[in-house]
């Protein structure tokens, strides 16, 4: 891809500045981590077992830990190395959270953790054909990232989508004892795993909400999750759990920052709930979604 800077309505190309050592895209990553992929850091350069972990990262909305590794190598296995470190996590799930405990300087125990949540993210200037097709699986809980930096410290970061006749890897798992006993833990839901036995009417209901938050944005990234399915940017915008007779949504905003004029919005702080933000609102139909979606917009805005 091409990227150009607009001078005096001239488009002037921008040179790619090749990154030297790794170590130069961890450095940008690890700065931006909550920018960048929404996450908080919990140790750069985390060795156990004599592994070393390049970045371990946590998601706090999914209360699962990520394992984060730079690549500058185009011919290395991203599926056999990741592998290698969700095993890693699952089987020393103690000391993984030593470290958040230390991070956050509060006791955790493992099982506040979600370890279904888990994930690899590998980060590269670019994957080739192999290694995009071998981590191509709609529910392998490996992620491809490309990032590319430019003239004037211009930097593309493009996390690399799964492709729509994506299969399961559970087919391959049958194949492999320790393949299988990952996907038997870590688990990477759908919106299907979500609208599973849901009312036809609640589905359809979901795919206005759906489209109409989509629509919103170019960059929206729908990301299914343990208990509802996130619309995310840069940054956590919506969320939709998805009932059997409604949905609930939530907008990804502290209580204050949106102007609610018609007060639909429910204020959340003090209640236990699933989907991230302060306000929330249940649905039974889509009479109020263009208002609903003037209050995303807000969050887009920010």
């Amino acid at each position: 891809m091409q990227i150009y800077n607009l001078q005096n309505e001239k488009l002037i190309a921008l040179d790619e500045k090749p990154f030297k050592l790794e170590r130069e895209i961890q450095s940008i990553f690890e700065n931006n981590l909550q920018q960048v992929m929404g996450l908080s850091i919990v140790c750069s350069e985390f060795t156990i077992k004599n592994k070393r972990i390049d970045t371990l990262a946590y998601d706090s909305n999914t209360n699962a830990f990520i394992i984060i590794e730079y690549k500058r190598d185009k011919n290395s296995s991203v599926f056999d190395q990741g592998i290698t470190y969700l095993n890693l996590m699952l089987t020393n799930k103690a000391e993984f959270v030593h470290e958040l405990s230390n991070q956050q300087k509060s006791f955790k125990h493992k099982d506040e953790i979600d370890w279904s949540q888990s994930r690899v993210v590998f980060v590269s200037t670019s994957f080739n054909d192999n290694q995009i097709q071998a981590s191509d699986f709609k529910d392998f809980a490996i992620e491809l990232w490309e990032v590319k930096r430019f003239d004037k410290e211009t930097i593309l970061i493009n996390p690399i989508k799964k492709s729509r006749t994506a299969e399961s890897i559970k087919v391959l798992a049958q194949q492999n004892k320790q393949l299988k006993q990952i996907t038997d833990e870590v688990i990477v839901y759908t919106e299907a795993d979500h609208l599973s036995g849901v009312d036809e009417n609640i589905v359809e209901l979901y795919e206005k909400y759906r489209n109409a938050i989509i629509n919103l944005a170019d960059n929206f990234e729908v990301s299914p999750q343990k208990y509802y399915v996130a619309f995310k940017t840069t940054k956590n915008i919506v969320g939709i759990e998805i009932q059997k007779k409604s949905l609930k949504i939530g907008i990804g905003a502290k209580m204050g920052m949106l102007d609610d004029s018609r007060q639909i919005m429910r204020d959340v702080r003090q209640i236990g709930h699933r989907v991230y933000g302060d306000y929330q609102i249940q649905v039974e139909d889509d009479n109020d979604l263009e208002y609903i979606m003037s209050l995303v917009r807000q969050v887009l805005l920010k």
